[in-house]
């Protein structure tokens, strides 16, 4: 019998929600493109519950239960002795969110002998050494395409929020005011901005279609180039890095995947090379862009707004600079868990735990490690140090 031990982020402050704002969720036949969606045997939950949080346990403790296997659900994953470390030394399955990670470093797998799968409830592995999983034989899994439209609209929301100057036009009304001068000193309209993509997968092609019917003009870097039709369609600028890209861009958002590549790539040498008040959204990993070179940005003038929902570390402590800087519009790593997404990342998380409790394969979609190789979404996204 395995030991699955899974890592959510905590319940609400008023508690696990009795009731919601709606009843159910829209249904939806596949993903755009035509890949199926999640195809467990059943599910234990209803769709539009919390299941990100420790209470919603993902729907899986009757499943998982009912068969012999013991789950484990917390969410104490930082502190020194922290349940997620003393749970970890016998466990088969790890559990995660990229919301609320619990850091798979080598020398926790290394401390994990029985370790043999570690699941991402949502898309983005980087909280998973990919290197120790390789050599200790982890497979590592995603629920990949799950949340990546939940994403997509959320970056659109922030860019919209940041260029029309609404966060601080809310604050007024919320302060009683009427302040329309203050509102608008800093508000534009998106229509005939360059915006690009860093990254122009699932995420950063769903970026790109939401975006064009704002007649803006559209650009793009990735290390794999869109077909030629795409292209045609979206009118699409193509530029072989980021470092081409930028300067010619007013929005720049980043949906690309955390990788030795990627790792540090917005400093203040590129952010320099950005257009002088541009605005920068990353929704993707938070250690892409240089934490301080953003600050300094906003600071100069030189970024005339950030805005993602990515920190490193996360949860990010009360003095993290991002909550206090300048024109900003952070919010806590939400853009993926919305109650739509968690429907597909609860039923997703219990596809593969049947896969590979059942001894069959498990989608080649989401593969990230297997074998003691990249494998699957992760052999098309990530690199490795060796």
């Amino acid at each position: 019998m395995a030991k699955v031990l899974c890592v959510l982020y905590d319940d609400p402050v008023d508690g696990y929600p009795k009731s919601y704002a709606r009843d159910g969720l829209p249904h939806l036949d596949s993903y755009p493109g035509g890949q199926t969606l999640p195809t467990p045997s059943a599910i234990d939950f209803t769709p539009g519950q919390l299941l990100g949080s420790v209470s919603g346990e993902l729907g899986l403790r009757r499943f998982l239960e009912a068969q012999g296997h013991t789950l484990v659900v917390t969410s104490d994953k930082d502190a020194a002795d922290s349940t997620f470390d003393r749970e970890l030394a016998d466990a088969d399955v790890v559990i995660s969110q990229p919301f609320w990670p619990a850091y798979l470093t080598a020398e926790r797998i290394a401390k994990a002998p029985r370790l043999k799968l570690a699941i991402t409830a949502g898309i983005g592995s980087d909280h998973v050494d990919l290197d120790a999983a390789i050599e200790h034989g982890v497979t590592v899994a995603e629920v990949t395409y799950c949340n990546s439209i939940s994403v997509a609209e959320h970056v659109v929301m922030m860019i919209l929020s940041l260029v029309r100057n609404y966060l601080p036009s809310h604050q007024w009304v919320l302060d009683g005011g009427w302040n329309i001068a203050d509102c608008v000193e800093r508000s534009y309209d998106v229509e005939g901005m360059h915006v690009g993509t860093v990254a122009a997968g699932r995420i950063g092609s769903a970026v790109l279609r939401r975006l064009a019917p704002f007649d803006v003009h559209l650009h793009y870097t990735d290390r794999h180039r869109l077909p030629e039709d795409v292209e045609r369609e979206l009118n699409l600028t193509f530029h072989p890095s980021a470092a081409d890209m930028v300067p010619v861009c007013d929005v720049v958002t980043i949906n690309a995947p955390l990788h030795p590549e990627t790792e540090g790539m917005f400093d203040d040498q590129l952010i320099g090379t950005m257009k002088r008040g541009a605005y920068l959204i990353d929704t993707a990993r938070a250690k892409i862009a240089d934490r301080d070179a953003v600050v300094r940005a906003l600071e100069s003038g030189q970024l005339a707004g950030y805005a993602g929902d990515v920190w490193f570390p996360q949860p990010a402590p009360a003095d993290h600079p991002w909550r206090t800087m300048p024109h900003h519009g952070m919010t806590p790593h939400i853009s993926g868990s919305s109650l739509s997404a968690q429907a597909r990342y609860a039923a997703g998380t219990r596809e593969i735990l049947e896969s590979w409790l059942g001894g069959t394969p498990i989608r080649e979609e989401y593969l990230i490690v297997d074998g003691g190789k990249l494998a699957g979404a992760g052999a098309h996204s990530y690199s490795v140090r060796h």
